[in-house]
């Protein structure tokens, strides 16, 4: 019975996102004038907000309400598995130190992991990069010296500090375009020289905002993840 309910589920979601691709691709003017909103944004973003990526006008000042929403899924993700995982947290970290190579090499690498994501990060609004981009470096940065020193974890509660500060960040400045009738996540501070660092208005400012609160919150979540598989660290035996 439960294979036979299983096989009729899974051809009613095969049927209804057959209809439903149908629907799309009869109902939507593809190349029409609807779909051209990329050209009308790629035209007008330089003038507008004074990025030179035009990605990062997209992400944080015409879509800036969903760039939102994918910062709080991640939050809502790492917060799922903090709970879960937060067992292995509350143990007394007992791993022991690892190669000598690791060692060496994790602490030749934290600098130069922690400059390079600060770079991306905040020039995400002149070249191909970003907050999430950025924010994924710095939190390997902090997590490669975790694997070379499993006894010294990531402090939690300044990773929550942080991302709460950031998000916080992100909030204001976005509520911030909305005096004087503005739009949420509006630019703000003009939009100055394109290809200067100091541009771009408040979309550095986001950008910084975002790559502080996903390196955080990824950084825990790895601490999390590799405390769960070290019997030492939960303290259990090897």
């Amino acid at each position: 019975m439960k294979g036979n309910a299983r096989a009729f589920a899974s051809a009613l979601f095969l049927i209804g996102l057959g209809l439903m691709l149908v629907t799309l691709f009869e109902a939507l003017p593809f190349g029409g004038a609807p779909m051209q909103v990329g050209q009308a944004i790629a035209g007008r973003a330089l003038e507008d907000t004074g990025a030179t990526n035009i990605v990062s006008a997209v992400l944080l000042a015409y879509r800036g309400l969903d760039t939102l929403g994918e910062v709080a899924i991640l939050f809502v993700a790492a917060t799922a598995a903090g709970l879960v995982l937060g067992g292995a947290g509350r143990a007394e970290a007992q791993g022991t130190p690892a190669g000598f190579i690791l060692r060496a090499a994790a602490a030749l690498l934290f600098p130069f992991l922690l400059v390079l994501g600060a770079y991306i990060v905040i020039h995400g609004h002149l070249t191909p990069g970003g907050g999430f981009q950025g924010g994924a470096i710095l939190a390997a940065a902090f997590f490669v010296p975790l694997l070379a020193h499993p006894a010294s974890p990531v402090n939690h509660g300044v990773a929550t500090v942080v991302e709460a500060f950031a998000g916080a960040v992100f909030v204001v400045i976005g509520l911030a375009g909305l005096v004087g009738g503005g739009a949420f996540l509006v630019p703000l501070l003009g939009a100055g020289t394109p290809g200067d660092l100091f541009s771009a208005g408040s979309l550095p400012l986001l950008y910084l905002a975002i790559g502080l609160k996903v390196g955080s919150e990824l950084a825990g979540l790895m601490a999390r993840i590799a405390a769960a598989g070290d019997p030492a660290r939960q303290g259990g035996k090897a």
